[in-house]
């Protein structure tokens, strides 16, 4: 067995790329050696700043022989009167075969000669040649570089390869232009710390080896050593370092041997708000803040940084450092202090020198129509005092033309909160100018306040249908506008706070407004645009009641409906009832109940679908005849179905409904099965539609909890 080293060396790699390249690898690799029925033991992948490498274990040293069964003419074509023809004769020449190796098997389309051939092996390094440059040549990124003068494109050039089977260099060459790049066994130590080329005599040696060179080449390694150091210099400081996750990756991703470095800056900076100096650290410096306790937000006048140089230069690093964190904490507090002079309101105007979309107009008409918005929903809530909502909406986007935000645009609502503050503006609508920004991404935190909650709400709104107007729907994975993350948002906040908005008629109102106010920028009719949004936002909610809210896929379909317009208009006017439907039917899947029910409601609701009924009549006594019965089982199911009625009546209580249902199944089996079965398709159109009718009200009142036609049995 034996085992092979590729390492990419290459210029500095974007720090996104490193994980991006081996996530491909760790998918591409193990499925290409497969293909080519090489099966490893081990196969592990490493990545730094300056390389990609892949170390694969236990590989044999040749492919395993292969049989293969290869088709020739039709049996009828090869032989006669049992004599093979030329056409046998021909396809065993061509496959090196004696004609009595020659096999008559059948097939779907008749009788066919075949033959089982032995394919040998070929030897692991002759096909570890062919696929390492594909290896390295399929791997795709973002803003790629033209490497040398030719075409070949990868992120950075690259500048060197280590091909080892073993102890022996796999020739592998690289070409793009002029330049080439040919395997060797030579390897590059740190940068600063190990200048020298290091020679890898073995293929098993390269861990090791480059860390005698000063490089860690294990990312999850170089990851929990920077994590505990960072934990150790916070400590050190008497605080508590706060490492976010994507900081911590994206440190990893920028060092070879990783040195933590502590800084300070004066405490006069603390003045600022924490999250301009944690944004300033965090975002612009890869830097680690220090906060004073775990449970506190107040900061110490600290930083961590973790350094790809000599670490016993640790101090001339922390001290270059400590200058750039002070230049940027002077520019946050000339811009703090700056952008209080005026109050916030005062911002308002310069919106109109910010374009929110080409044919929508400035931001400053969004807001306009983020006030609109505001005040459609916060009538839906009745609402009777929403003075706070109304001057949030307002305010929501003023932030947008300050100075900090300028030049720190992911400090959008927090700026705008604090500024809230000192112009006067109430906690209220300081707290939902930041809240209306929430959730920023998956997994983020959702608006707390009401205010916070509907801001937001109009917020998504406007941008979903103006977009939507616009007919610029996302496609693929292309979504400018963020559209999918803004209807995901609406539904998560609705669920979240238990608003019982309808969303069908907001689309509608909204719209409408839309339609006639850009009438010349749009090519969509009302009836379009507003089916369009009413898909995309089922499509949100399928998708959240499936994997936020883990409901099976059929259950689901049976709340909104397949093709059932009027399900999904259900759905849409109250987005609190098809959850908790959704999860109801879960539950009640989950301890067994749904099971009870499900064959006799299902076959009660396909056989009232070959009638007529409505399916809003819920009452039997309006479309049932008494007089037309024949059987007792009959007026029993009749009974049943009066008395469920008359619990139901004016209620959604679908526990009773799921309760009652069960209880009614020793009735219904009587009405299809057994000695008072009835024909429901008599020969008699009344008596079969009065008995359609029965099963129809049953189905109706099925219904108002889901399709259980859409329902697969479990």
């Amino acid at each position: 067995m034996a085992t092979f080293l590729l390492e990419v060396g290459t210029e500095e790699l974007p720090a996104g790329f490193v994980d991006e390249a081996l996530t491909q690898w760790r998918s591409r690799i193990p499925q290409t050696l497969q293909e080519h029925h090489l099966q490893p033991t081990a196969i592990e992948f490493y990545g730094t700043p300056r390389r990609l490498a892949v170390l694969i274990k236990g590989l044999p040293v040749q492919q395993p022989d292969q049989e293969e069964d290869i088709k020739g003419p039709s049996a009828q074509a090869a032989f006669k009167d049992g004599q093979p023809t030329k056409a046998a004769e021909g396809f065993a020449q061509k496959q090196k075969v004696a004609l009595s190796d020659l096999e008559i098997r059948p097939t779907e389309k008749g009788e066919f000669v075949f033959v089982r051939k032995t394919i040998a092996g070929q030897p692991t390094a002759d096909l570890l040649q062919k696929l390492v440059p594909e290896w390295i040549t399929t791997l795709q990124g973002k803003r790629f570089m033209v490497w040398g003068d030719g075409d070949r494109r990868f992120s950075r050039p690259i500048r060197w390869l280590v091909a080892l089977l073993d102890e022996t260099v796999l020739p592998i060459t690289l070409v793009s232009g002029s330049e080439t790049c040919t395997s060797d066994r030579y390897s590059q130590g740190h940068r600063v710390l190990h200048p020298q080329p290091i020679e890898l005599a073995h293929a098993k040696a390269y861990v090791s080896v480059l860390e005698s060179a000063f490089v860690a080449v294990d990312p999850e390694q170089r990851q929990e050593t920077i994590q505990q150091q960072v934990h150790a210099a916070g400590a050190k400081v008497n605080g508590v370092a706060v490492i976010s996750s994507g900081l911590l990756r994206e440190v990893t991703n920028l060092v070879e041997w990783p040195t933590v470095v502590v800084g300070k800056f004066e405490p006069a900076f603390l003045e600022l708000p924490s999250e301009v100096i944690t944004t300033e650290m965090e975002s612009h410096q890869r830097y680690f803040p220090v906060l004073k306790q775990a449970d506190s937000i107040e900061l110490l006048p600290y930083f961590i940084t973790v350094a790809n140089g000599d670490p016993a230069k640790a101090d001339i690093i922390a001290s270059g450092n400590e200058r750039v964190i002070r230049a940027r904490l002077s520019d946050g507090k000339f811009f703090f202090d700056a952008d209080r002079t005026a109050p916030l309101e005062s911002y308002l105007p310069k919106l109109e020198t910010v374009t929110f979309q080409e044919s929508l107009g400035s931001v400053r008409a969004k807001v306009d129509r983020i006030c609109s918005n505001t005040a459609l929903i916060a009538a839906q809530l009745h609402i009777k005092h929403h003075e706070d909502i109304d001057r949030a909406a307002l305010l929501c986007k003023a932030d947008l033309v300050t100075q900090m935000v300028g030049e720190f645009p992911e400090l959008q609502g927090v700026m705008g909160q604090k500024y809230a503050l000192t112009s006067g503006e109430t906690e209220a609508v300081a707290t939902a100018i930041f809240e209306h920004y929430l959730p920023k991404g998956a997994g983020d935190r959702l608006p707390q306040s009401l205010a916070g909650q509907v801001v937001g709400l109009a917020d998504r709104f406007d941008t979903l249908v103006s977009i939507f107007g616009l007919g610029l729907l996302p496609t693929g994975s292309s979504d400018p506008f963020a559209l999918r993350r803004a209807a995901t948002a609406i539904v998560h906040i609705i669920w979240a706070a238990n608003l019982p908005l309808n969303v069908d008629e907001l689309l509608q109102q909204s719209t409408t407004t839309f339609i006639e106010a850009f009438a010349s920028v749009t090519k969509l009719n009302l009836s379009t645009l507003r089916q369009q949004l009413q898909d995309f936002m089922l499509q949100r909610i399928r998708t959240l009641l499936q994997d936020d809210q883990q409901v099976d896929y059929d259950l689901v379909n049976a709340v909104l409906g397949e093709n059932d317009p009027e399900y999904a208009e259900r759905a849409l006017k109250d987005l609190l009832d098809v959850r908790d439907r959704a999860l109801f039917l879960q539950a009640r899947r989950d301890d067994g109940t749904l099971a009870t029910i499900y064959e006799i409601v299902n076959r009660a609701s396909r056989l009232a679908a070959q009638g007529n009924l409505e399916t809003r009549q819920l009452d039997p006594s309006a479309v049932v005849q008494t007089s037309l019965f024949q059987k007792d089982s009959e007026q029993a199911f009749y009974d049943a179905l009066s008395e469920l009625h008359h619990l139901m009546q004016g209620q959604q209580d679908y526990q009773k409904l799921v309760v009652t249902l069960s209880q009614m199944t020793p009735t219904l089996s009587r009405f299809f099965d057994g000695a008072e079965s009835v024909l429901v398709m008599d020969a008699d159109p009344a008596i079969k539609q009065n008995r359609l009718n029965l099963l129809g009200v049953l189905r109706n009142h099925a219904r108002v909890l889901a399709d259980f036609g859409a329902i697969v049995k479990s």
